[in-house]
């Protein structure tokens, strides 16, 4: 068998589609379903670009097969304002934790699972959760500060 139907819930929607057993969940995303601010980068697993929520986890979407995703629901960073900024996006802007852009959407989505698990998270936390993704522009002081912002703005 070399394909295989899945269903997968992205950005709150439905996607019903059959796809080459093969193909990853980057792949999926980007050439199926025009989802293009998932970056591939490395194609390793290593630069954190292409990392999506895959039922609550930041996973490398270069690493995961669209097979596995089936039955789950996938968070982009397309899914994640609903009209407005999320914070995270506005505290990047407002940090200045922004340059080429590259990197920005995985590095979001990492900084949003880890402020799902922990909404306190310390410096030394933050660097820990940030740390499978590469950043070659900004610099990670900014992006840091950037996380920090946005779980102050995000706590109850």
């Amino acid at each position: 068998m070399t394909e295989k139907r899945i269903t997968a819930a992205v950005n709150g929607k439905i996607y019903d589609r059959t796809v080459p057993v093969y193909m990853t969940l980057a792949e999926f995303l980007r050439d199926e379903l025009d989802l293009t601010g998932t970056k591939i980068g490395c194609n390793e697993g290593e630069c954190g670009a292409c990392t999506v929520i895959l039922s609550g986890e930041a996973v490398c979407s270069c690493l995961v097969l669209a097979v596995e995703a089936d039955g789950q629901e996938i968070l982009t960073i397309e899914g994640l304002s609903g009209g407005e900024l999320h914070p995270l996006q506005q505290a990047f802007l407002d940090a200045g934790a922004v340059q080429c852009g590259f990197c920005t959407p995985g590095m979001i989505l990492t900084a949003k699972a880890l402020l799902s698990h922990n909404p306190y998270p310390t410096e030394d936390e933050i660097r820990k959760g940030i740390e499978g993704n590469i950043c070659r522009c900004t610099g990670y002081n900014r992006i840091i500060r950037a996380v920090m912002l946005a779980a102050e703005r995000m706590r109850p």
